[in-house]
């Protein structure tokens, strides 16, 4: 296989899912209120404690995986937005992760990694609706001036699975199965929130 087609294989493969997310989450819908925002945020402070915790055990790289971490971030701004550090760390989350190697931890960090790209978009549009800079939208600032640089480093890791065409099925097949986790996860009726 062609090492440098992967990753246009992997965006075809993946965007039915991705597709369904986007449509299911109607993101500006949700941030309209300074209240949607912040179950949005909690909902993502769940999702992300669950497949972070499973990425980095499959992965077993964490100096590549701990400048990727967003959980942190995460708690930042739940606490600008007035939820205290205990509420948090109580804040439900998925059940366990299904992801067996580095193959599948790499599909599942493809998910949260390229969100960084369209988050800034995202961050933009929160910042002027609810005139929030850096606090409280450090999730969406993501790697910042670093995000193109992060990228690239993360597409040259994603490359080394490109002439193992197992690998690259176990990769793909990690990389919806996150889109669909997420998609459930994130898209829960509004009547239930995330954070209380």
């Amino acid at each position: 296989m062609r090492r440098d087609g992967l990753h246009a294989r992997l965006r075809a493969a993946t965007d039915p899912a991705h597709r369904a997310l986007e449509a299911g989450l109607d993101w500006q819908a949700r941030v309209a209120t300074l209240a949607g925002y912040r179950d949005l945020l909690a909902r993502l402070h769940g999702f992300h404690a669950t497949w972070e915790h499973a990425i980095g055990a499959q992965l077993a790289d964490e100096p590549f995986l701990a400048p990727r971490r967003r959980l942190a971030l995460l708690a930042a701004d739940l606490n600008h937005l007035g939820l205290p550090p205990a509420a948090v760390a109580a804040l439900p989350r998925p059940g366990s992760v299904p992801l067996l190697g580095p193959a599948a931890a790499t599909g599942a960090l493809y998910v949260l990694e390229g969100s960084t790209l369209g988050g800034q978009l995202i961050g933009r549009h929160i910042a002027g609706l609810h005139g929030l800079s850096e606090r409280g939208l450090t999730y969406y600032r993501a790697h910042g001036p670093r995000n193109g640089a992060m990228w690239s480093a993360f597409r040259t890791r994603l490359d080394a699975f490109g002439d193992d065409a197992e690998a690259e099925a176990t990769l793909t097949g990690a990389a919806v199965a996150t889109f669909a986790a997420m998609r459930i996860w994130l898209c829960a009726p509004h009547g239930v929130p995330a954070a209380g």
